[in-house]
């Protein structure tokens, strides 16, 4: 082959390439809108609304439902014979039996100063008497209002007890007006009986422990690593997931604020953890739900919310080349966005871009 052919076919393949090259370039050079339409993904997809509305990111944690409050039910009064205890599971109201010893009840009333005397006309003032009144007052045995709720122990007060007797069954005569120590025993609400600390038939003596318990209120207990203590605060909403009823609705009672090694299996305490505070979360089950205790939760704490924001499902999202996010459009055109919030309850997040409430968005199939 002679050497001009050569070059001549040299200058071909240089042409050739130059010329793809100026096509390539001027491609890239292309506004988006006039670029060729990207073709579609082979996965399956189908399409979801852009909408606008409240977003809220929440931090999930483990816990377990359970009750709130651990009481102990003590003997005030003197040495007797136990004759009578509730049935574990039991529920005491105001003005119910708690027990019985040598025959007589021992009654619970509200309260978050424990019984320390007895009540009687001629008694010095003191808290313990109002609270004492407001029992009194709530179990309608003052339907005159004659009782003043203060310290003061008056004849209304021992009226309002002889009505309170005869509801027992005590007969007219046999009515006092007044309450031995060791009648009734004050607790901060309903006791929910867990346990008889002494059988029937045993002899039990002042400040002997009768009774453990708590109260009737259902809470979630989660154990919150201190690194995020910080996010969470009373009043905060919650989303429970428990097995077998839908979400529940909670809220944040409490936070704890001294921090404490987690267990490990063994009940030992473990290092490899992160300290953690104790949160208590209210929550209110459905009448028809499962009676449960100690049962495991999940708990959604709402940490942030935001409103009127666009969002889209969180499976829209797609990563680009050169960083950052992209949603398909309907058409196919890729839409550059900034991710915001991120509800996990939902699976949606809060996105900032060229988007509107009319626009479509591609989502895999489920």
């Amino acid at each position: 082959m002679n050497r001009p052919a050569v070059r001549s076919r040299a200058r071909v393949l240089w042409t050739t390439l130059l010329l793809m090259v100026a096509a390539v370039t001027a491609w890239i050079a292309l506004p988006s809108r006039q670029r060729p339409v990207t073709p579609a993904p082979s996965v399956a997809t189908q399409t979801a609304p852009v909408t606008r509305g409240t977003i809220t990111e929440r931090i999930q944690v483990g816990g377990t439902l359970g009750y709130e409050g651990d009481y102990s039910v003590v003997h005030q009064g003197a040495s007797a014979i136990l004759t009578s205890v509730p049935t574990p599971g039991s529920l005491i109201e105001r003005g119910e039996p708690l027990y019985s010893v040598d025959g007589k009840q021992v009654r619970l009333l509200y309260g978050d100063l424990p019984a320390y005397r007895a009540f009687e006309y001629g008694m010095t003032s003191g808290p313990d008497v109002r609270q004492l009144e407001r029992n009194l007052v709530r179990l309608g045995l003052d339907p005159d209002r004659r009782i003043d709720v203060d310290d003061r122990f008056t004849h209304a007060t021992s009226q309002a007890i002889r009505a309170w007797e005869a509801r027992w069954g005590v007969r007219s005569w046999e009515r006092t007006g007044r309450l031995p120590l060791g009648t009734v025993a004050f607790l901060p609400r309903s006791l929910r009986v867990a346990e008889a600390r002494a059988e029937v038939g045993s002899a039990v003596s002042a400040n002997s422990n009768v009774l453990t318990g708590t109260s009737n209120r259902h809470v979630v207990t989660v154990q919150l690593s201190t690194d995020r203590q910080h996010l969470v605060k009373a009043g905060d909403s919650v989303e429970i997931t428990l097995s077998g009823v839908k979400p529940l609705k909670g809220t944040v009672i409490r936070v704890g604020r001294v921090a404490t090694q987690p267990r490990s299996a063994g009940n030992a305490q473990s290092t490899s953890l992160p300290a953690a505070v104790p949160v208590t979360i209210g929550v209110t089950l459905p009448k028809d739900g499962p009676s449960l205790d100690q049962a495991p939760v999940q708990a959604g704490i709402a940490t942030m919310t935001r409103k009127n924001v666009l969002t889209v499902p969180v499976t829209a999202l797609l990563a680009r080349s050169g960083g950052g996010y992209e949603v398909r459009l309907a058409s196919n055109r890729l839409v550059k966005v900034e991710p915001g919030l991120f509800d996990s309850s939902t699976g949606m997040v809060e996105v900032a871009g060229e988007l509107s409430t009319q626009d479509q968005i591609k989502v895999p199939v489920q």
